[in-house]
């Protein structure tokens, strides 16, 4: 067995566990006191295309954010230090989390295509000193735990056998356990994105991700005994960062539906959900006992000015040239197949259908 990508499956899994939930009380306090917190967006899908580029595992993406923002919180710096530092931090988080050989060299780094369009050239000398006084704030310690580093110990439990899909027994727990990393990768990147969520710990924005996943995949119960027990957080505890997760996940497929069916006259779509044949919105849906929650369907529809209440259903593939980000389709049959939303700077792909 490979320890190095499968710890959460050794005999030091627990170990491990209760040292990250331990390292994360002590993680340095973020105020969100940037001047250039606008640019904060830019600079980590700037770091997520380099970390897509070199296939750097996620651990890494987000560590490097982390240290991005904790930089950017601390300093008052220039837009273009700002591109000095973010890769600096990646080059950090990298050489911390992945092998020697995956760690991106300079020569490939400036070879890069977003490089020449910033009019960015990175020096040795410069990286050099840019990660020295980067360490030199975080006092040389990167053991700093993110979501992506307890979302592994989550998932390997995220579907069980024993859960419904739609109320009714999984006929594929394979393809199940497949959508449940695409649907969880896609929310940690969702989580990356928006430096609100530093106000969770990490523990359990990793643990919001599984059950907004379960509530996309309709699983049921939304959060089950056995991940209540082992990530030691009730649904109630995981509400405001789920419904976070789940309003974004709401406007992409929106933004979707929109790429593919303009409609210039409409009014803004509102996302509300059904429940026992009335239509709420995401925070009535969300403030439900969990007993109720979770044998609603959580398909989101949409209400527009321009008729009734309609199932966002998607027919077609959209084309990734036009439309970045994907919906969740849903069909009227049995089977269904699912196309993740996806963030703009992903790679868009479909899926195989997931039947059940």
């Amino acid at each position: 067995m490979e320890l190095e990508g499968q710890w959460w499956k050794g005999e030091l899994a627990e170990d491990i566990y209760q040292a990250l939930r331990y390292k994360e009380l002590r993680l340095p306090v973020y105020k969100g006191q940037s001047p250039q917190l606008s640019l904060r967006r830019y600079f980590a899908d700037l770091i997520a295309i380099v970390s897509n580029r070199f296939k750097l595992c996620p651990a890494a993406r987000h560590l490097a954010v982390y240290l991005l923002d904790l930089f950017m919180d601390r300093y008052d710096i220039s837009v273009q230090q700002l591109h000095m530092v973010a890769l600096s931090c990646l080059l950090l988080a990298s050489k911390f989390e992945e092998r020697e050989d995956r760690v991106p060299k300079l020569e490939t780094l400036n070879s890069l295509g977003c490089m020449s369009s910033m009019n960015l050239v990175l020096t040795k000398q410069g990286l050099l000193h840019m990660e020295l006084l980067l360490l030199e704030t975080f006092q040389w310690n990167l053991y700093l735990p993110t979501a992506a580093h307890f979302i592994e110990y989550y998932l390997p439990v995220a579907v069980n056998e024993m859960d419904l899909h739609d109320g009714w027994p999984m006929v594929c727990m394979e393809k199940t356990m497949l959508y449940m990393s695409k649907y969880a990768d896609y929310f940690l990147e969702v989580s990356l994105q928006d430096h609100a969520f530093l106000r969770f710990v990490p523990s359990l924005v990793a643990a919001a991700c599984v059950a907004s996943s379960r509530v996309i995949l309709r699983l049921s119960p939304t959060w089950p005994p056995r991940l209540q027990r082992l990530s030691a957080y009730t649904w109630e505890q995981l509400l405001p960062c789920v419904e976070r997760l789940l309003i974004t996940h709401d406007s992409d497929v929106k933004e979707a539906n929109k790429q593919k069916c303009p409609q210039p006259s409409a009014q803004p779509a509102q996302m509300v959900y059904p429940i026992q044949g009335q239509s709420v919105s995401l925070h009535q849906y969300m403030q439900r006992p969990n007993t109720q929650y979770m044998q609603q369907n959580c398909q989101p529809v949409v209400v527009s000015s321009q008729g009734p209440a309609t199932y966002l259903t998607h027919t077609a593939p959209m084309q990734v040239s036009t439309a970045p980000l994907h919906g969740l389709t849903q069909t009227q049959s049995m089977d269904a197949k699912v196309n993740m939303p996806s963030r703009a700077y992903q790679v868009n792909s479909l899926y195989p259908c997931f039947d059940r």
